[in-house]
């Protein structure tokens, strides 16, 4: 058989069968070959599972090795695309069958209505023909139509939402003295381990998907079938080296581009901490996508790049890693771990390593962050050096100079905040999507607890919801508490009501809700002095409108907080100011128009809500706290 021949629609029984006839095969193999055929069997076996599992029979295997020349990567790639084959056609054949019994079922179901009315004393013998639909005993005036109609309902081809049964209104099952009490001991770690959410940043190209994705293999949370799956996809586009990035890079936009462009959400699980990975974008043009992770997060791994000259460009004036480090700090992320990467392609040298964390470490201290919570360490994410362990040839340059913690000893050492859950809850909506009769919203509880039945307040705007249920990570849970990342199912609501930036709050307790709020900020290395009037772009957690700095109250000492001058006229780089900052309007302009209010909080009363950024001309001019709102 030609190696060049197209394969791919090709049924695996019919021509094994002629390429290898059966009278044939592994009698004719010498003992060194069937020794070789055994061992790939075993090797195809071990990847695509066992044969309950996959449905790729023993038969099968043998006869793709033989086919490839028992090349093993080969027969895995071309056995997956047949699995997937039988597998649609499996599922086109349920659904022909699971429609032949439902229309069997409608007819069954007309045929009965009508044996019931023509039976009836007094019933005409067509009143049967007068049936508007199945099952009912109404008689019509146009018989003709009347008979079309029940051949529809028969054939199963009416409306449907007779057929729709009111799913009864979700209640809350547990007490919220008992709901709290599960909260702190969770909390305390008593139970089970810590739970802490770590952002992913860096410069673009850094290599963040990439390690996280051969992290999340080392770890065991990706699969061999999904890891060969990615592997041969990727080289099928050209895109070979960003395999393990598409672990996390699902999209077909983000595939074929190389590049991060939304949050991508996994888990992890070390021996002491529950981890929720948040793996940012690190291209510019997504910096609003970031700050909408980061503003989940507890804690930072910063992915710098080692090669020559690559670290240099991240972390020059405009590069992404010291705007990515000022933006997290700003957002409360105080804790942060530095992964030395690509080291491989400059020989592992300690020169550059030691390098990079001399000019991280002033950096990281001037940012905000403590010596005390800031650590670095050396990894190579491509081959999976130093994440989980340093042992093996390929890290034997790497163990001539270093002995310390792996990435996973680092990431298990990570503090969790302290958690409020005490205070009323407050959780910023960060993406909304549609799920069969529910909205789907996903975010991080930012104050107080959660939990199935519970109704919702949903500011800005005069909507409440009931929440359905609640995804924790890979489980349906009845609660959730202030740190955690989850998705909330809401009935009762339009879902033209709950938009990205919502945020939902209990009816007796709402969050207040302003155009015109007071805040001190500190201002960031800039060119452009900022003045009264300024048009700037706020973040606040997944929202992002447009305002003015509409006043420059006064300057502040950064240290203890004291006016230095009432009224400046302008702000320069460094400075530490109050400022009333104002929404502006994002309609045409208009004697009538008023800017939509948003939901924040002042910092004093809940620290996750009380902080912004501000942005201008694609550049992050500023960050703070609010002060005083309205």
């Amino acid at each position: 058989m030609s190696r060049h021949r197209d394969i791919r629609n090709m049924n695996i029984d019919d021509e094994m069968q002629e390429d290898y006839p059966s009278d044939g095969g592994e009698d004719d193999l010498s003992p060194e070959d069937y020794e070789r055929l055994m061992d790939a069997v075993d090797m195809v076996r071990e990847t695509i599972g066992s044969e309950s599992q996959s449905g790729i029979t023993e038969h099968d295997i043998k006869d793709t090795l033989y086919h490839y020349d028992f090349d093993v990567e080969h027969s895995v790639a071309w056995l997956l695309e047949e699995q997937e084959r039988r597998f649609a056609a499996r599922e086109r054949r349920a659904a022909k069958e699971r429609e032949k019994a439902q229309k069997l079922a409608q007819q069954k179901k007309a045929a009965e209505a009508s044996s019931r009315v023509s039976s009836a004393p007094g019933t005409p013998k067509n009143a049967a023909a007068r049936l508007v639909k199945s099952g009912t005993s109404t008689p019509s005036r146009g018989g003709t139509a009347d008979i079309r109609q029940l051949d529809l309902s028969a054939m199963n081809l009416t409306t449907k939402e007779s057929a729709l049964v009111d799913e009864p209104p979700p209640k809350i099952t547990m007490a919220r003295e008992k709901v709290l009490e599960e909260a702190k001991k969770m909390l305390d770690g008593k139970d089970d381990k810590k739970g802490v959410s770590l952002v992913v940043i860096g410069h673009v190209d850094a290599g963040k998907s990439t390690l996280m994705g051969r992290l999340l293999y080392e770890l065991g949370r990706v699969d061999e079938k999904s890891r060969v799956a990615n592997e041969r996809a990727s080289n099928k586009i050209g895109k070979g080296s960003f395999s393990w990035a598409w672990e996390l890079d699902g999209t077909t936009e983000e595939r074929e581009r190389g590049i991060t462009m939304d949050v991508a959400q996994q888990s992890m699980t070390t021996p002491h901490r529950h981890i929720t990975i948040l793996d940012a974008p690190g291209h510019r043009e997504f910096i609003p996508n970031m700050i909408s992770g980061a503003s989940q997060a507890d804690c930072a791994l910063l992915v710098v790049d080692a090669a020559t000259g690559e670290f240099e460009a991240g972390f020059e004036r405009g590069g992404q890693t010291r705007e990515h480090l000022l933006l997290v700090r700003s957002l409360g992320v105080s804790q942060v771990v530095v992964a030395v990467n690509k080291l491989d392609q400059v020989a592992w040298a300690k020169e550059r390593y030691e390098e990079i964390c001399s000019q991280l470490r002033p950096f990281l201290v001037q940012s905000g962050f403590h010596s005390s919570k800031t650590k670095f360490v050396p990894v190579g994410a491509m081959a999976g050096i130093n994440l989980l362990n340093s042992g093996g040839a390929e890290a034997e340059l790497l163990r001539k100079w270093y002995n310390g913690p792996t990435l996973v000893d680092l990431l298990d050492a990570l503090e969790p905040p302290a958690r409020d859950i005490m205070s009323p809850l407050r959780f910023p909506v960060a993406n909304v999507f549609k799920s069969h009769s529910s909205v789907a919203v996903t975010g991080r509880v930012c104050g107080g607890l959660v939990q199935v039945g519970e109704r919702l307040r949903i500011l800005p705007g005069d909507e409440t919801a009931l929440v359905k249920s609640i995804d924790h990570e890979d489980s349906n849970v009845q609660w959730a508490a202030a740190g955690a990342n989850v998705t909330l199912y809401l009935t009762s609501v339009d879902p033209g009501h709950v938009n990205i930036g919502s945020v939902l709050c209990p009816p007796t307790d709402p969050i207040p809700l302003a155009s015109v709020f007071t805040a001190r900020i500190i201002v960031f290395d800039i060119q452009i002095p900022i003045t009264a009037g300024a048009s700037v772009e706020l973040f606040h957690h997944s929202q992002d409108v447009p305002a003015s700095i509409s006043k420059l109250v006064a300057t502040l000492d950064r240290a203890s907080g004291a006016v230095i001058k009432n009224g400046p006229r302008v702000l320069t780089k460094g400075a530490s100011a109050e400022v009333q900052i104002t929404l502006r309007s994002t309609t045409m302009a208009g004697p009538t128009t008023r800017a939509q209010p948003i939901a924040i909080e002042p910092f004093s009363v809940n620290k996750e809500m009380g902080r912004v950024l501000i942005r201008r001309s694609g550049e992050t001019i500023a960050a703070g706290i609010v002060t005083q709102v309205g």
